[in-house]
């Protein structure tokens, strides 16, 4: 999967909205919250994203692709791992991975940041 599908699928989701928080780095936020880190697009495309509500339910991406999935840094201690957009996981893997981190985030939103549609 490009990088420019990835960033297109998650701003797609109801609610979804781009930020730049950090210089050269892009991140795709609903309500005041990141689901998606795609980072500045330079070298390996990867899309870091929540992939379990704890370290042990992660570790499984980990187990299934250890070519392509690491630990996110800093809050890879909560469930976030970093993708490789352009290995070995299938797309459909990698948009159903998104899709289970954006509905994580949404479900810890205030109600009034959820997104209505």
């Amino acid at each position: 999967m490009e990088r420019a599908e990835m960033l297109a699928y998650c701003l797609a989701k109801p609610g979804a909205w781009l930020d730049r928080p950090w210089e050269g780095d892009e991140v795709v936020k609903v309500g005041s919250r990141i689901f998606a880190f795609l980072g500045s697009g330079a070298g390996n495309p990867t899309v870091g994203i929540k992939c379990g509500p704890t370290r042990e339910v992660a570790d499984e991406w980990l187990h299934r692709h250890p070519d392509d999935a690491r630990v996110m840094a800093y809050i890879g201690r909560s469930g976030w791992n970093t993708l490789r957009l352009d290995g070995g996981i299938d797309d459909e893997e990698l948009t159903e991975a998104v899709d289970s981190s954006y509905d994580m985030v949404v479900a810890k939103l205030p109600k009034r940041e959820r997104p209505t549609a």
